[in-house]
């Protein structure tokens, strides 16, 4: 008596023997099953016989495609994503009524048949004969899992696609091969599980864990008789046995299959007449794919480790290799996102800034001293309707962000700092006029200097003008003690400082060698500010942001852990330097500027920014533990933020410490509620004798420095004055400003 393999069906050897056999007939009578004009294809037996034989020995099978799932620092589900949505389970974890309800009215002779089932071919034939159609398949449950394998292996290709379900006589060889290299190498019970993983049961839904969520909203484990019944009815064809949108068919199917296991002795006919007269019960989930399923208002972050993994080639060599891998899935990613900052700076976005409000905000945190970015979030929700958006506002354009918005006087510290670093004392003067022309000509990069003469700026009304020092000028933020200090120390040394603190243009050009970079004149991005600043905190330490974590990938029954990006820290200025810029912007949240950004008893440091026209609205501060940017503008630098209403508060004039400040305040102490509340080291600045003109400057200082409370930026907090920006720069003094975000944004 022929040997049986485990499971049943005939040993491989046999298995072949009966394939060649019977290979005039599979020949004409597969192709008579599945190609009613096979007569036209003037392909014979014999050369059949020769195409089987010259096909590959085994069956390629690639890795299922399975969702991945995003988790936060703690280990919080923040969303998943998927190409496929498919969740791979063991056969002991999907229901015994399933495993018998797919294999009754797919393949009801399965434990009785090799790889391929002859009796059904000839029963398929005769059908087929006596409709004159194709009214009956013979393919056997392996011979559909090896064709699943195929459609698998070309994923979204529409092109691989078609070729994986051709209706032609040299794929059905070839699945007929295929099937008997996995009977042989996999038996009938491992075949059973893979086919139940692989198969699509519609609603986007592929394998039956995703089947039975999308349907019924439980595991495959749990499904009973009628539910497994159901779900087999499905496969044949998802779109017409779809019980979602026709419950009528989908009842139908489900009881042909239902009878069908009477008939095969699986349950009772009495089990499958009640099962019959129980309704679908069906209790469906939505599909959840993608950032839009992020909790927390992380879309945008969730969105921001998707480009990470595509972008960095630690995850392939080529964009296509690692949309490969994203698409196969099965990765759990653990972020970087600190729920409690998550938590927070939506909150505080959501206080202040109404998604409908005709500007936005976004705001981002980072850690000093690891790169670790811990909340990200806009006022804009991540989607697709009114009021929402896909574009990232918080980060650069080649990472799923727009163009950028320009800083203003958040990036004075930059110049402060290239300048201390450069050995400037911190107590420098500077005449600080009120108005004065740029000075000419300017020392750049490379042996170049800047030399446009007759450009104008001014401070932000007649009674600013100084002398200053730095302390009072940063506090202050004055606009023309900071040209002073850039056209004294040159224009190379501040580029090579932002470069160091990981500043860039958010379009992804090289910073312009020009002296109103001092101004915050080119478009940056919140976490580009975010981080820089938090080379302050760590007094001096620039840490590259890191999103994630760890990654791990399950391909099969295996896991993997997958190399991720690390944080590449260096020092960027000396500690003193840091120390010194620290105690300035102390100076800027205790009496300048950006008062109402203070976060009361908690050592806090930053500085405000608006943006010529305002345009956009800044506050870039931080502590020794967090650092975080809050930008508030029109993205498409349209709306100039005059009389505006903001999250229902009318505004004449928005100011960075006034709009952006109390965001940053509200957010950070959120995000730092029990935390630590560590010191920054301070340095002694004396403050400079007034009257002594020193620099570029016209040196007649007067003593009249502005006591009236004259500012660049802030809020009208203890009765603080906030002129509108007055000066102007010429619009072909610089190029490549607008980038659809226009060229506004020439002052501090």
């Amino acid at each position: 008596m022929p040997k049986k393999r485990s499971g049943g069906g005939l040993s491989p050897t046999q298995q072949a023997a009966k394939f060649l056999g019977v290979s005039v007939l599979a020949g004409a009578v597969l192709a008579g099953i599945a190609l009613p004009a096979f007569g036209a294809l003037g392909l014979a037996a014999k050369g059949s016989v020769e195409s089987f034989d010259e096909l590959p020995a085994n069956l390629k099978t690639p890795p299922l495609s399975q969702r991945t799932t995003i988790l936060d620092a703690d280990g919080g589900q923040i969303a998943t994503v998927y190409s496929r949505d498919r969740t791979v389970v063991a056969l002991k974890d999907i229901s015994p009524y399933m495993q018998k309800a797919i294999v009754a009215i797919e393949d009801s002779r399965y434990y009785q048949h090799g790889a391929v089932d002859l009796k059904g071919i000839l029963r398929a034939l005769n059908k087929n004969a006596q409709s004159g159609g194709v009214a009956q398949g013979a393919s056997t449950l392996t011979q559909q899992y090896v064709k699943n394998v195929a459609i698998e292996e070309a994923g979204d290709d529409p092109t691989k696609v078609a070729q994986a379900t051709q209706q032609t006589l040299g794929r059905k060889i070839k699945e007929l091969k295929y099937a008997i290299q996995v009977e042989e190498e996999l038996g009938k019970k491992k075949i059973l599980e893979n086919y139940l993983n692989i198969t699509f049961f519609g609603e986007q839904a592929y394998g039956i864990e995703a089947a039975a969520q999308r349907y019924f909203s439980k595991h495959a484990k749990d499904l009973n008789v009628q539910q497994a019944a159901l779900l087999a009815g499905i496969v044949q064809s998802p779109s017409r046995y779809d019980p979602v949108n026709d419950e009528a068919e989908a009842t139908k199917r489900r009881n042909v299959v239902l009878q069908r296991m009477a008939d095969m002795g699986d349950i009772s006919q009495s089990e499958a007449d009640k099962a019959k007269e129980t309704p679908l019960g069906l209790k469906p989930s939505q599909p959840k794919n993608g950032c839009i399923t992020a909790v927390k208002g992380a879309g945008f972050f969730c969105d921001y480790v998707r480009e990470v993994f595509l972008n960095d080639p630690i995850f392939g060599k080529s964009r296509e290799a690692r949309a490969k891998v994203w698409n196969q899935g099965g990765l759990t990613i653990r972020t970087t996102l600190d729920p409690q900052a998550q938590e927070s700076a939506q909150a505080s976005i959501k206080e202040h800034v109404n998604k409908s409000d005709s500007v936005a905000t976004a705001a981002t945190i980072v850690q000093p001293g690891t790169g670790k970015i811990l909340a990200m979030g806009q006022s804009r929700p991540y989607g697709f309707g009114k009021h929402e958006t896909q574009i990232n506002l918080s980060v650069n354009s080649d990472m799923g962000g727009g163009a950028g918005y320009q800083p203003g006087s958040t990036f004075k510290p930059i110049v402060a700092a290239a300048a201390i670093e450069g050995g400037t004392p911190a107590t420098q003067q500077y005449s600080s006029p009120y108005e004065m022309e740029y000075p000419a000509p300017v020392s750049a990069c490379d042996g170049r200097s800047w030399d446009e003469k007759g450009v104008k700026l001014t401070n932000e009304n007649e009674t600013e003008h100084g002398p200053y020092s730095m302390k009072e000028a940063t506090a202050k933020s004055v606009n023309t003690y900071y040209v002073q200090l850039i056209s004294d120390i040159g224009i190379c040394p501040v580029t090579t400082m932002a470069g160091k603190m990981g500043v860039e243009r958010a379009d992804g050009k090289k910073l312009q060698q020009a002296p109103s970079i001092a101004l915050g004149t080119q478009e940056m991005s919140p976490l580009t500010m975010a981080n820089a600043y938090a080379t302050f905190a760590s007094r001096g330490t620039y840490c590259t942001p890191v999103a994630i974590e760890s990654i791990s990938q399950r391909i099969g029954d295996r896991t993997k852990s997958l190399q991720v990006p690390k944080s590449t820290c260096s020092r960027a200025m000396s500690e003193k330097t840091a120390d010194t810029i620290n105690t300035l912007l102390r100076g800027v949240v205790e009496d300048g500027t950006g008062q109402q950004a203070g976060l009361g008893s908690r050592p806090s440091a930053g500085k405000t920014g608006t943006t010529d026209f305002r345009y956009a609205a800044w506050f870039v501060g931080y502590t020794p533990n967090m650092a975080g940017a809050v930008w508030v503008g029109d993205p498409a630098h349209k709306r100039k933020m005059i009389d505006i209403s903001i999250g229902g508060v009318w505004h004449e004039k928005v100011f960075g410490g006034e709009v952006p400040g109390p965001i940053w305040r509200d957010m950070m102490n959120g995000a730092l509620d029990g935390k630590a509340a560590p010191d920054f080291n301070y340095v002694d600045i004396p403050d400079g004798d007034k009257g002594k003109g020193n620099g570029n400057g016209d040196g007649d200082g007067d003593g009249n420095n502005g006591d009236n409370g004259g500012t660049t930026d802030g809020g009208t907090d203890g009765g603080t004055t906030f002129p509108t920006p007055t000066f102007s720069i010429p619009d072909n003094l610089f190029q490549g400003q607008s980038n659809g975000n226009g060229n506004g944004g020439r002052r501090g």
